[in-house]
């Protein structure tokens, strides 16, 4: 008897075994096709999860947009296996964390990631005092049924892109069906009215989306998936996206072509056309490109043909930069998830040169992905997409000017040498060389700061520390941070809110005096240099 049960037993466990390998294999299969709902579905089946399982389980939840569940797998990854994960790991599971609001613990794994310190709220509260706009937002259509975003203006009408369509193929990435282009009509209330699909042959059984138009409306640009797939560095067939351009002859889109710089091999997509039509800026990841996608643009040529697109360079980074848009003021926006942000897409803005970007900040950023942003410069209005509702929806905003507010405090001068606002009758305080211990006579001057701080609750500083020109900059960085760090904590234990209160180190960057060099000055003009400043930030 006792050899039947374990002959049973030894069966039951062979074919839960087998049972477990399928739907290992099985769900290998999706994620490589990037099936990830299907994916998911299968290795949350799988009872003793591995590292691999783990990681592209917690994927397929991370690129469907399930950023809760996502968090709980890669959790329970870094607890198993962290010694292994690879970095990439530590990059998505911050943006999962960003995108539920857990942003100290993000901080954690960004700073791991990059290798240099991240702060979210630091970044935040100084953002706050720098965005160039305040935007009002409001989402167009309450409709989960579908995804829709990337509008673009269309003469009175705009056309955007959307998985409404139910009678096109199904996509497995997300179970939706493929995306088709959309015509619609402005209310003087913002909602779209008589959304019918956009006429003629540019939509197909494939992916349609992300239009631009000729200020004249007789050319338009826009993005479609191949049907032919090649394979891609992991061996994985995947079918790329091409710009195509259409033109409008006797009242119909006709002559759609892909453009000659588009190719199986690499995806070309969201493009932009300059006011006037002669540039083109889009999002590749072409060969010579920084990151998985980066912003790029090429010249429009008077006779229809095209020059070599180039690489905008500094505002690319090593992850993705998509859904450029030029607006009729040559300023560009772009989504980004390289550039620090509230988690995931952020959008950003560059001007001139393009070599210094801007976070549009709080109003229209949000911790999930925010994108496709257009806008009517003159008319401070404009429409951009975001999945910080579960799927892709459209925004339409108005902004206006933004200076950030003022607390009006009595005790608030100039300091004369430095130019910005501090608190009246609190100066500096100093420190020994090469430490950054509070002393004890610099604990009267704390405490006027928590003084004044408490009789103004809303008040912020940022409190500035530097070291004197002896010893590395590296090292004098970090001193002068340690600096900064002593401090603040001096101050909360005091009673001041953490959050309205921020720390910074200068190094040996910012001197009072002519000390640059580590000799040539007396050990009192050095000293002068060792100190934190309290600068008022609103």
């Amino acid at each position: 008897m006792k050899k039947l049960y374990s002959t049973i037993l030894i069966i039951l466990i062979s074919v839960s075994g087998f049972a477990q390998n399928s739907e290992i294999k099985k769900g290998d299969r999706y994620f490589a096709s990037k099936a990830y709902m299907d994916a998911a579905d299968a290795y949350e089946k799988v009872n003793d999860k591995d590292q691999e399982v783990l990681q592209n389980l917690g994927d397929a939840y991370f690129y469907t947009n399930q950023l809760v569940n996502a968090t709980d797998v890669y959790k329970l990854l870094f607890l198993r296996h962290e010694a292994t994960v690879q970095d990439e790991y530590k990059f998505r599971f911050a943006h999962a964390l960003m995108g539920i609001d857990k942003t100290k613990e993000a901080d954690k794994y960004f700073t791991e990631y990059y290798g240099k310190d991240f702060n979210f709220e630091k970044f935040r509260k100084e953002l706050d005092t720098t965005v160039s706009h305040v935007y009002t937002t409001k989402q167009v259509m309450n409709n989960a049924a579908s995804a829709d975003f990337g509008i673009a203006y269309y003469g009175d009408k705009v056309v955007f892109a959307s998985t409404r369509n139910q009678e096109r193929p199904i996509y497995p990435w997300d179970k939706r069906p493929t995306l088709d282009l959309y015509t619609a009509d402005v209310s003087g209330d913002k909602t779209l009215n008589e959304i019918v699909l956009f006429p003629g042959d540019i939509n197909t059984d494939s992916h349609e989306s992300s239009t631009t138009f000729s200020q004249d409306g007789m050319t338009m640009y826009f993005d479609r998936t191949n049907e032919k797939r090649v394979k891609d560095a992991n061996d994985v067939k995947v079918a790329h996206i091409r710009i195509y351009r259409a033109e409008m002859v006797d009242g119909n889109w006709t002559n759609i072509q892909a453009l000659p710089f588009t190719s199986d091999e690499y995806s070309t997509e969201h493009p932009s056309l300059s006011p006037d039509g002669s540039k083109l800026y889009f999002s590749s990841d072409m060969p010579g490109s920084k990151g998985s996608f980066d912003i790029y643009v090429v010249d429009v040529n008077s006779d229809g043909t095209f020059g070599t697109p180039q690489n905008l360079g500094a505002i690319n980074t090593e992850k993705r930069e998509q859904f450029p848009f030029i607006s009729d003021e040559n300023v560009l926006y772009f989504s980004s998830n390289g550039h620090q942000g509230f988690g995931n897409m952020d959008v950003f803005k560059t001007e001139g040169n393009f070599s210094e970007i801007k976070n549009l900040g709080t109003s229209v950023n949000s911790g999930s992905d925010d994108f496709a942003f257009v806008i009517k410069e003159d008319n401070d209005e404009g429409w951009f997409a975001s999945n910080r509702r579960g799927t892709d929806n459209l925004y339409n905003f108005t902004r206006k000017d933004y200076t950030p507010p003022v607390v009006e405090i009595d005790d608030r001068e100039t300091n004369l040498e430095t130019g910005r606002q501090q608190l009246r009758g609190v100066g500096n305080i100093y420190f020994d060389f090469d430490k950054s211990t509070i002393k004890k006579e610099s604990e009267v001057t704390l405490d006027k700061v928590v003084d004044i701080m408490k009789k103004y609750p809303t008040l912020e500083i940022e409190i500035g520390s530097h070291a004197d020109a002896r010893g590395s900059d590296k090292y004098n960085m970090a001193l002068s941070e340690r600096r900064a760090a002593a401090t603040l904590e001096y101050l909360v234990e005091h009673g001041i809110e953490r959050e309205r209160l921020t720390s910074k180190g200068y190094g040996e960057s910012m001197p009072l005096n002519d000390c640059t060099q580590p000799t040539g000055c007396s050990v009192e003009e050095y000293a002068k240099n060792r100190r934190s400043e309290f600068t008022i930030m609103n």
